[in-house]
């Protein structure tokens, strides 16, 4: 499939258990998981965010991890962070809200202007990007037009990275795979509200490198979108 020059290139990149988890259980935080990737897949992590123009999670992970999504192993200059947040109810006192990276917040036109106002008065950058919720499609184009993004990273949660993928979004995914088996049948996976009929609705994917990093299992992937 031709690549799509009107939005950024996307890559999505996660740690995931051998039985494909983001984390320990529902609520708990991906930062605990993250702990036991080797320093070497760390040190990869953190070259990869410092190679993109910018990064998105879900307003649920920043809710959860209260990420910072900076530079901080490895010399380069942090990412523009992304979250799309419809409502515009992320929690003011969130650690992307600093001032040690810019931040576009993406929300809806619904979205109530006393926490617009809010967000605003903290230095970040406000964009409207739907009427009722926030279209990806939407907020990628002015991620391209209006900040010049022309490569952006995904650490999503599996609700985010499934409307990348449903939406086609999505060109590339880079796994770090962790040695454990958490179990859970509602404990978060890669990617969630995928409840597909036939096999004709999987998304595919081809296997373009793996290796070891530290003592990581790395996989790499091309996202295969079916024409039309």
């Amino acid at each position: 499939m031709a690549e799509n020059t009107a939005r950024p290139h996307v890559l999505m990149m996660s740690e995931i258990t051998a039985d494909g988890k983001l984390t320990l259980k529902r609520g708990a935080s991906s930062k605990i998981l993250m702990k036991y990737m080797a320093h070497e897949t760390e040190i990869l992590l953190h070259e990869t965010r410092a190679a993109y123009d910018a990064i998105m999670v879900g307003a649920n992970t920043i809710r959860i991890d209260n990420s910072f999504l900076t530079v901080r192993l490895v010399p380069g200059k942090s990412p523009l962070r992304v979250i799309p947040c419809s409502m515009a109810d992320i929690p003011p006192d969130a650690n992307v809200l600093g001032r040690d990276a810019p931040t576009v917040i993406g929300v809806c036109e619904a979205a109530p202007k006393e926490r617009v106002d809010a967000i605003k008065a903290k230095g970040v950058h406000v964009v409207y990007a739907g009427k009722k919720h926030v279209e990806l499609p939407l907020l990628l184009k002015i991620l391209k037009e209006q900040f010049g993004v022309n490569k952006l990273m995904i650490e999503g949660g599996p609700t985010l990275n499934w409307h990348m993928l449903h939406d086609q979004l999505v060109d590339e995914i880079r796994l770090i795979h962790l040695p454990f088996i958490v179990g859970g049948s509602d404990t978060p996976s890669l990617v969630g509200g995928m409840h597909i009929n036939t096999e004709d609705e999987m998304i595919r994917l081809n296997l373009k490198k793996f290796y070891m990093c530290g003592s990581n299992l790395v996989s790499e992937f091309d996202v295969l979108y079916r024409e039309g």
